[in-house]
């Protein structure tokens, strides 16, 4: 059973150190977008990188619309993945989505986590006129979902320039693109619905384990007032608004991402 799980999210361990850093890759990503990271943990900590079903070089067979219709669905990955490798003291690394999955992970099993670092986190991308500001309407996610179903390459090159925001460097926009191309289109729109329809605002208060909040100074995805909520109202969070643009950080400014990680891993994860 463990080497199934192994295999079937495409686990792969390595570095010098005992305490495990499991990364988590965003939406229609897998764990090649952490090359830029990795290198920089490799001497002191375990790396663990996988790739959730459907995404990369997992094992498709294993994908189930049922399981993986919900955010709990990536979080039991997650989790199984855990189990497998028999993970304790985790700093879980999440990128965008991946941060609310690994919140949730660490709600279920809080044992398991140290910390959480969230790069562009969101609890909720649409916006509610109760007063919070997630970024979109709901209409907008439809109108995404449907240009997503009937031009899906179309979908892809619209949105990632927008996501990487880094016009400068057109080569991580065409990776992100043909990442997202890659990726089955039925699979990938379960998990967009999933992702963009989610509000995990009333999860934040279950968490137990501190957090750092990495939040991009201009981000499409997840503006300034998504990191700013999140700060008031995840328990024991630290927020670091970067200089970096874009959603992806660890791609296009590596450099500050490490560095950020390292002073919040050195001060002991507080403000």
């Amino acid at each position: 059973m463990t080497q199934n799980i192994l295999a079937r999210n495409n686990v792969k361990v390595f570095g010098k150190g005992t305490q495990p850093m499991l990364f988590a890759h965003g939406f229609g990503c897998d764990q090649n977008m952490w090359r830029f990271v990795t290198p920089a943990f490799e001497e002191s900590y375990r790396i663990v990188l996988f790739d959730y079903v459907g995404s990369g070089k997992s094992d498709l067979r294993a994908y189930s619309a049922e399981r993986y219709g919900s955010l709990e669905g990536y979080a039991e990955d997650v989790l199984d993945i855990c189990s497998a490798l028999e993970l304790s003291n985790i700093i879980f690394v999440g990128h965008s989505v991946s941060s609310v999955i690994g919140m949730l992970a660490s709600i279920r099993e809080p044992d398991r986590f140290e910390r959480l670092i969230m790069i562009g986190p969101s609890p909720c991308y649409i916006n509610d006129p109760a007063g919070y500001v997630g970024g979109f309407e709901r209409a907008d996610i439809t109108g995404l979902l449907d240009v997503m179903e009937k031009n899906y390459i179309g979908w892809a090159n619209f949105l990632a320039p927008v996501v990487m925001k880094n016009p400068q460097r057109p080569e991580l926009t065409r990776e992100l693109e043909e990442s997202f191309c890659s990726t089955d289109p039925k699979i990938a729109r379960r998990f967009a619905e999933g992702t963009f329809f989610s509000d995990n605002r009333s999860d934040l208060q279950k968490v137990t384990i501190p957090s750092l909040i990495m939040q991009c100074s201009e981000d499409a995805i997840a503006p300034l007032d998504v990191g700013d909520y999140l700060k008031r109202h995840l328990p024991g969070s630290t927020l670091r608004v970067m200089e970096a643009t874009g959603h992806c950080p660890h791609m296009s400014h590596p450099d500050e991402t490490i560095r950020i990680i390292r002073e919040y891993l050195s001060a002991g994860g507080g403000d």
